[in-house]
């Protein structure tokens, strides 16, 4: 029992660490996993391995923590995603890390790997094994060299441009037939666009250099690329990453890697973050601490007037950049939030009195100022919010306190800050915790919906019941079917929806496109508006006709029975109750999962609520 113990504060003693500390210590680390996988405890070895892997660690520590991850560890299981990853340059190495982030995320994926080069026989072919794969995302990891011609030096425009049409059109075939055969989501690199041009600076104006090709093509797949294709942009990942290592040629005549390998664990993370937001699983609350963090100094001793921000020094510009960073996410959907050791008088002070602030209170959808534990702070803003802890990023200078959260709420990402704040955007944005596939009216609206759900709350503690609030919002709400206007919101709510899913099933936007123009599907959409603002679609119903069964719509369509399915996760208890509520009876159940059924006859009356259903246009 001492000995689990001892290892169990060892290992979490690790995690608690920055980077630079966990470097002096990985060894150690290291041994105690390998110790506690030859005592049979495999399965928390691979625990701790998982929660240990980071991008800010080199590609050798990574692969040493995968021996305690193994890839097939991940295979098989129920909501295990089928990737395949096909690629021109090799992909081995890719692949591995891949996993192995993914592991990190918790996300279980089977993966396909497809061999060198054959990535257009796989998907092209039938009977190929991509096609006995039946892949649900399909990564196609090539890069420059996969492009099949390019145009003579002295080409004109005319014959570039159509060059360039034929060429885009070959990857269309591509994206087309796994759409159509295997309904797969397509994540596909753009062309980096290496150093070294023959044409020098000349290059970017001439229709025929190499370099001027490559970025029209580029373009050209952001311009054309359907709704089922995610574009990666590993043109600027390698720029990122610095020419002279990603472009290394020795690493490619020798053994046909896409990048040197210092680079490889940069790629693969930027990879699974965007698998991570395919699947809905990007984070969704920027929590920021106050002093030396969004301004320089102690407001409590200083004032809002003493404390360092604004034009007129380097250091008081970095907090402003930081503060526009954080600003610009909101913009864009992130919800921000204030978690601070602070008076909340004295907090609020730069916010309400310093004109030089880029972001006010208004911007803080969850505004937490006090002395208590930041950990239990970030549990109170997590349910102010409605969102998990895992969906939170905490951005601290002080040391202490980002151990301390890692330690008691290690559900939270916090990631290292610098000592300069010029260093912070860096620090945070190279974890890439809110990468999007997709950007809706929904995701630009999001601050103001969370603003307008304060004033709700306000409204609702001065009311006398529940009831009485409820009308008081004078609440509408318009359905209407999945269609092309609302398909992106759709499969991004499906994908990021937990606590209030009752399946927890994804759908791929392809999925959703054949789900919504099947015969055998009916889809219907919610969204709500009140007196205090307008929601945005809120809802989504996905439900599929089985023989007389019809999952909604019933009298309309002649149906017997109204049938659903709750699937219990860790994260939607709320609602394990639902069918119940809404006078569904149990109709069965295999292990956890449990059927439900609504006898639907004309002697069914609905349910009371205080919701105005709108007349659809047209």
């Amino acid at each position: 029992m001492d000995d689990r113990h001892d290892d169990c504060e060892s290992l979490q003693s690790y995690l608690q660490l920055d980077a630079s500390g966990r470097k002096s210590c990985f060894a150690e680390f290291l041994r105690t996993l390998k110790d506690l996988h030859k005592a049979g405890n495999a399965d928390r070895a691979r625990h701790w391995a998982a929660r240990a892997v980071s991008p800010l660690l080199d590609y050798s520590s990574l692969m040493a923590l995968r021996r305690f991850v193994p890839a097939d560890s991940s295979d098989h299981q129920p909501q295990a995603r089928r990737l395949a990853i096909l690629g021109g340059p090799t992909t081995l190495q890719l692949r591995q890390l891949i996993e192995l982030f993914l592991a990190g995320e918790g996300i279980a994926v089977e993966v396909y790997e497809a061999d060198y080069g054959l990535f257009r026989q796989e998907i092209l072919s039938d009977g190929s094994g991509l096609d006995t794969f039946a892949p649900e995302i399909v990564f196609l990891a090539i890069d420059a060299r996969d492009v099949r011609h390019f145009p003579p030096i002295d080409a004109q425009e005319s014959f570039v441009e159509r060059l360039a049409d034929v060429e885009i059109g070959a990857w269309h075939q591509l994206w087309e037939r796994a759409r159509s055969r295997w309904n797969a989501t397509i994540i596909q690199n753009n062309f980096a666009i290496g150093p070294h041009s023959f044409f020098g600076h000349f290059a970017s104006r001439h229709p025929g250099s190499r370099e001027h090709y490559l970025a029209r093509l580029n373009r050209l797949l952001a311009q054309k690329a359907p709704g089922s294709v995610i574009l990666h942009d590993l043109n600027s990942l390698a720029a990122e990453a610095g020419a002279s290592g990603w472009f290394d040629p020795r690493f490619y005549y020798e053994y046909k890697m896409p990048c040197g390998p210092d680079c490889l664990p940069t790629y693969a993370h930027s990879v699974a973050a965007l698998l991570r937001a395919h699947l809905g699983r990007s984070k969704k609350v920027l929590a920021l601490d106050l002093d030396n963090t969004l301004w320089g100094g102690v407001v409590g001793d200083l004032g809002a007037g003493g404390i360092k921000l604004g034009q007129g020094s380097g250091e008081g510009e970095a907090f402003l950049a930081f503060q526009q960073f954080a600003k610009d996410l909101a913009h864009r959907g992130i919800i921000l939030a204030v978690c601070s050791k602070n008076d909340p008088d004295k907090a609020r002070e730069p916010f309400e009195k310093r004109a030089d602030m880029v972001l006010r209170l208004s911007d803080i959808s969850a505004f937490v100022a006090n002395w208590d534990n930041k950990a239990d702070n970030l549990r109170m803003i997590a349910n102010r919010l409605a969102v998990n802890l895992d969906s939170i990023v905490l951005v601290d200078d002080n040391a202490a306190e980002r151990a301390l959260v890692r330690r008691f709420a290690p559900e939270v990402a916090v990631p290292d800050l610098p000592d300069d704040p010029a260093g912070y955007i860096a620090a945070v944005a190279r974890h890439r915790y809110f990468e999007m596939t997709s950007f809706t009216q929904e995701d630009r609206a999001r601050s103001r919906f969370y603003a307008d759900n304060a004033q709700r709350e306000a409204l609702q503690n001065e009311a006398p019941d529940l009831e009485t609030f409820l009308r008081s919002l004078k609440m509408s709400m318009s359905v209407e079917p999945v269609t092309d206007l609302n398909i992106e919101r759709t499969t991004q709510l499906v994908n990021k929806s937990n606590q209030f899913n009752l399946t927890t099933r994804r759908y791929s936007l392809a999925e959703v496109r054949q789900i919504s123009t099947s015969p055998e599907w009916r889809t219907r959409t919610f969204s709500l508006r009140d007196q205090l603002g307008d929601n945005g679609l809120i809802s989504v119903l996905l439900l599929s006709r089985r023989g007389k069964d019809l999952v909604e719509l019933c009298r309309a369509e002649r149906c017997n029975r109204l049938l659903g399915t709750f699937m219990p996760t860790a994260k939607n208890g709320m609602v394990s109750d639902l069918y119940g509520r809404l006078g569904f009876s149990m109709s069965g159940s295999d292990g956890e999962t449990t059927l439900w059924e609504l006898l639907v006859g004309n002697s069914l009356a609905p349910l009371p609520h205080c919701i105005h259903r709108e007349t659809p246009h047209g």
